[in-house]
């Protein structure tokens, strides 16, 4: 536990000096008069002309190899909100989700799992072997860790042989509320809509707010279990 912390700190620092960086760079482009609101414009267009096939495919697969999934939520309603309306922006988000969470549990535990358990032992870990009384809330749990990233706690479900009817549902049901906050704050920041904003934002907050209860719940269980059984 006593090397646990310095190494908090560092990751601390070293996430705060990235951040600081970004910062700074922002700054020092605004100083200097570089129009940010023509590049994100530019950039929208470019996305709006690759079309929604385009997007939301590649929101489905490219996650799977860790491009971030936040990108592609702040984007899709700002870039097709017009074309689809924000409940067909919504929906085709909740489908990609699908897709990569599909995509990801089958990659782990048929196409890529000789690999992903290769790079494992190379690492000193060992696949994760879940007996099947703790699988649902192993699930949960690490769905509701903050720390790896998505696509990540989808291979390491995978690999622990999670079964996919205990695996799928909250691997949905978390980030769909996420992301859907996030789709809906782009699209109402990029056409100045503040009471959709909040909306948006809200959302995410409950997302949180549930988590770190869920999070709460599930410790206390853990806590009296061990009691019971001491």
């Amino acid at each position: 536990m006593a090397g646990a912390e310095p190494r908090d700190r560092r990751k601390f620092l070293v996430k705060g000096g990235i951040g600081l960086a970004v910062l700074a760079g922002a700054g020092i482009l605004l100083l200097r008069g570089f129009d940010v609101k023509s590049m994100i414009f530019s950039i929208m267009e470019i996305i709006r002309l690759l079309g929604p096939a385009a997007f939301f495919t590649a929101m489905a697969l490219l996650p799977a190899a860790g491009f971030p999934l936040m990108a592609f939520a702040l984007t899709a309603g700002p870039a097709f909100g017009a074309q689809l309306g924000l409940g067909g922006v919504l929906l085709c988000s909740a489908a990609a989700i699908t897709v990569n969470v599909v995509l990801t549990y089958w990659l782990a535990r048929r196409a890529l799992r000789p690999l992903l358990a290769w790079a494992l032992a190379r690492l000193g870990y060992r696949i994760p072997m879940v007996p099947a009384s703790d699988q649902f809330e192993m699930t949960l749990l690490v769905r509701i860790t903050p720390g790896p990233p998505f696509f990540v706690q989808s291979y390491l479900l995978g690999l622990a042989e999670i079964p996919f009817r205990t695996y799928l549902l909250p691997s949905l049901l978390f980030p769909m509320i996420n992301l859907s906050g996030v789709v809906i704050f782009g699209d109402a920041l990029m056409h100045g809509k503040a009471k959709v904003a909040v909306l948006g934002i809200s959302l995410v907050v409950a997302a949180i707010l549930g988590v770190h209860l869920l999070r709460r719940h599930l410790r206390q269980r853990r806590q009296r279990q061990e009691a019971n059984t001491a």
